[in-house]
């Protein structure tokens, strides 16, 4: 224990020193420039490092949220961002990193692209996604529920967008594209890992992180869904199907976000009955009878009391 908390000192110490010299926001890459140094038989020996960071990449700061569970340094960190260039203020949009212009090929091949191109400078989707479920992770509900009516593809306007808004796209042209009639426009380079965030985002605003839980050895269900008011239909609801076959209808008069409800009732609904439970888990018989596909639909009130 003694050495694993060591360990753990020197990681938090370094994270807070990264965070330092990125100015409130986790660097995603470091540089250590040779400052001085002397040749030796043909041998250079360096005697002094400089670090310096590479403009702001979304990957560190995407990552750090999904494991830094400290709610107001990942709130500053966030509102760090929107005041870099990462952040596309046209768009409104989160690019894969600031401009890199002033960077050398040294850095790799991203610098061969076109600014708000493929990797460099776009809404690179895979990332952008990346982000968002960060933002979800880190219980930053009020953020992220601001962040998807710009980010997530569903809410874009068609003809920004260029293609359907029911398909995801490898990167969106941002703002940094030199040809302006492409900025928010999707375009499909390659597959894209997006798909795979997207259902993880999913997830979570429909059931929560864990809506299989045990109690004292037994299996029960616990819904908890991250859905913004504003998402409800005209009736107050929202539906969608959980494992392959059971139909869930959420159903909330006072559409209010749902991280600031609770379930007040489920009513369940099987091949020859229709059950009633003013609760808010799912006992353990039913719980067994959702996961075998034995519940045709569960309709969920939720309510602030």
């Amino acid at each position: 224990d003694y050495i694993i908390n060591l360990m753990k000192q020197k990681i938090n110490e370094g994270l807070n020193k990264a965070k330092e010299i990125g100015n409130g926001i986790y660097p995603t890459y470091i540089i250590h420039d040779v400052e001085e140094y002397e040749e030796i038989n043909n041998v250079i020996k360096v005697k002094k490092f400089k670090i310096r960071t590479l403009p702001h990449f979304l990957e560190g700061p995407a990552r750090s949220m999904k494991v830094i569970n400290d709610l107001d340094e990942n709130r500053k960190q966030h509102k760090n961002i929107q005041e870099t260039d990462i952040f596309d203020k046209k768009l409104l949009m989160y690019k894969t990193s600031e401009s890199l212009a002033k960077e050398s090929y040294e850095i790799g091949r991203i610098t061969a692209f076109t600014p708000g191109w493929l990797e460099r400078e776009s809404i690179f989707l895979h990332m952008t996604y990346k982000y968002l479920l960060g933002l979800l992770k880190s219980n930053l509900y009020d953020e992220f529920f601001e962040a998807i009516k710009t980010n997530l593809i569903p809410f874009l306007k068609p003809e920004i967008y260029g293609r359907s808004t029911l398909e995801n796209s490898s990167f969106i042209a941002s703002s940094a594209n030199p040809d302006e009639k492409l900025h928010g426009q999707g375009f499909q380079a390659r597959l894209s890992g997006s798909n795979a965030e997207f259902i993880n985002i999913w997830l979570y605003m429909m059931v929560g992180k864990k809506p299989f839980i045990y109690i004292e050895n037994e299996l029960f269900v616990q819904f908890k869904p991250i859905l913004p008011g504003w998402l409800f239909d005209e009736n107050n609801k929202i539906e969608f199907t959980f494992l392959k076959s059971t139909k869930i209808t959420y159903i909330n008069s006072e559409r209010v976000d749902t991280n600031k409800c609770k379930i007040n009732k489920i009513i369940i609904t099987t091949e020859n009955s229709k059950v009633s439970l003013e609760n808010s888990i799912l006992p353990h018989e039913y719980a067994l009878m959702l996961r075998e596909g034995k519940i045709k639909s569960l309709e969920i009130y939720l309510g602030i009391n």
